[in-house]
Formats: structure tokens, sequence, C-alpha cells
């Protein structure tokens, strides 16, 4: 049974110098064809904070990056999959390891008072104990780490039903989505899956819309698959994070059919060493205990799971 144990944190590499931003033009491809049986759905009611207009034709939403050099860590997935509280603690173990996370406030326009009211909010965001409450304000968000002044990347935070949605799963991404993979940036792709989702053909599904995001993945990008919810499965060995990886990367691929198969190494020599050109990371944001009127708290899990994920994205933003 292989473990991984999880050493001590590096210091990161950060440049010497601060990143220039800069306005570049962008050249936003228009929206992919859409079947004549699957169109962009309405967004959920969940999804607060967009205008009428937006609501009513996801291809007018609105987004702006502004800056395009720093790395953008996209994180990638179904609804309901654990990306807000997966930004929540990264944002939550950042802090407390001496590196800053403040949100992007022109990343959405002047009318999404729900954005602006986050932005203002979020340092108490991050630390609220209501999981509802947080992942209901959050729809959008691009955040910018940095230390001692200097810009590590930005991590991404979009609705999981314009990424896969199971009701329309060959739908076009929206435009917005056009406008992040578009842009100048690297990215590291993080692909989220988890123990306990959907049934097969939702899962093939997901796999299939991976194949056509693999379309838009430039070659200087990279990619994470982050098997989410590790601790709702027997793969997870002790409380000290310890994770029977072998068998914890063959249930995914037997889950989400042939899921590694997408990123095979090609090089011969290489595919050796590392036969995939992903990596690949369990992960736990922590526990959610129901309390008697209803609420659903939050209990931060171990700090393992924050610093083994940062680690393989520090390895991707330093290249």
């Amino acid at each position: 049974m292989a473990q991984v144990n999880i050493g001590e944190e590096q210091n990161p590499v950060i440049p010497t110098a601060p990143v220039q931003e800069q306005s570049v033009d962008i050249n936003i491809p228009d929206p992919e064809p859409q079947p004549a049986d699957e169109k962009l759905l309405p967004p959920s009611d969940k999804i607060v904070g967009l205008s009428s207009e937006e609501i009513n034709d996801p291809n007018k939403i609105n987004i702006e990056i502004s800056d395009h050099s720093a790395p953008i860590v996209v994180l990638f997935g179904q609804p309901a999959c654990g990306k807000t509280m997966t930004l929540v603690r990264l944002t939550r173990y950042l802090i407390s390891h001496g590196y800053s996370v403040d949100p992007v406030h022109e990343f959405r326009p002047n009318y999404d008072a729900n954005y602006t009211k986050i932005c203002e909010d979020f340092n108490v965001m991050m630390n609220e104990d209501d999981a509802a409450k947080t992942t209901s304000k959050i729809s959008f968000m691009l955040v910018k780490v940095s230390k001692n002044g200097r810009t590590i990347c930005q991590i991404l935070e979009a609705p999981g039903e314009y990424y896969f949605n199971p009701q329309a799963p060959n739908a076009p991404f929206p435009r917005y989505f056009s406008a992040i993979t578009a842009s100048p940036n690297r990215k590291i792709w993080c692909l989220f899956v988890e123990p306990k989702w959907g049934n097969l053909s939702d899962r093939n599904n997901y796999v299939s819309r991976i194949d056509t995001l693999k379309r838009r993945i430039r070659g200087n990008d990279s990619t994470i698959i982050v098997y989410n919810k590790i601790d709702e499965t027997r793969f997870l060995i002790d409380g000290d994070g310890h994770v029977n990886m072998t068998d914890a990367k063959k249930d995914i691929n037997n889950r989400y059919p042939n899921i590694f198969d997408r990123f095979k190494e090609t090089t011969p020599i290489v595919r050796w060493f590392s036969p995939y050109r992903c990596e690949f990371v369990p992960f736990q944001t922590g526990d959610y205990p129901t309390a008697a009127d209803g609420t659903k708290g939050f209990e931060q899990g171990p700090d393992v799971f924050p610093r083994r994920l940062w680690k393989i994205i520090m390895s991707k933003v330093r290249g």
C-alpha cells in the first residue's frame, strides 16, 4: 500500500522584481456554436449578483482580467463539488503562513453589488463558520495571492453550472470562459473529482467535458486532478493525511472512466518516469456539522491538505 508523506513546506521562490501589470488587448472568440438540442441553461437561483441581462443570457456575463502576467489557478468542476470551500480553506492556510490573499475588485462590473459586497467583506467571509452562508454568496471570485508585496498567482472560482451541467453536458462554454482561456496568463487547471457524485453517465459526460476543455489548454498550462472529499473514502489512512495514492488513483480512473488517459505523456523517455502530464492530489476542506436549527457549520480539516495542494500549485507557478 503506497503512502504519501508530507514534509515541511519549503519557502517559495519569489521573483526579485515586482510583476508589472499592463493592459493587453484580448481577442475574445465568439461563443462556440450551440447544438440545436443543448443551450446554455439559465443560472440556478444560487448564483447571485448577476444582472437581469446576464441571467437571461449567460453569454452577456462580463468579467475583466486586469493582471495579464500572474498565472491563474482555475478551480474547474461541476456544481457543488467543493470549489468555493476549497478557496476558503486555501485562503485560510495561505494567510496563516504569511501570504496575502486579496479580492480583485475590478473582476466584475460595478453593478454586481454582491461581488462588491463580498470583496469588502472578504476576510470576514473567509472565516465564516456557516458554510451555507459562504457558498450562497460567492458566485464569481478572483483573488490575488502575494507575499512580501510580490504577486505569485491569481485564483479563480466561477459557477460550476457553466463548466459542466449534467442537464446539458454538451452545452458550449459561455463567453466569459472564452475570456479566461484567451487571456495570455498561464493557467493551472484544478479539475475537481469526488467519490460520491453522479451516476456513471454523468461522470462519463464530465470526462468528455474535460476533452473539450483540453482543446483550450495551452502548452505552458498545467493540470492538477483534485480528488476532493478524500475523507469520505477508505483511501485516507489516518488523521495525518497519509493516503493510499495508488488505490485512490485507480478508484478515480474507474469512477471517471480513463480520465488519466486524457493526459498521457507521449514522449517515450519521459513516460517511463512520469506516465501522465497531470498531477494528482487528494484534498479535504473539513467537516460540516449540522446544528439542531439546520445550520451547516464548517470546521476546517488538517493543514496537510492545503499544504500539499499549495506545494503542487507553487511548483507549476515556478514552471
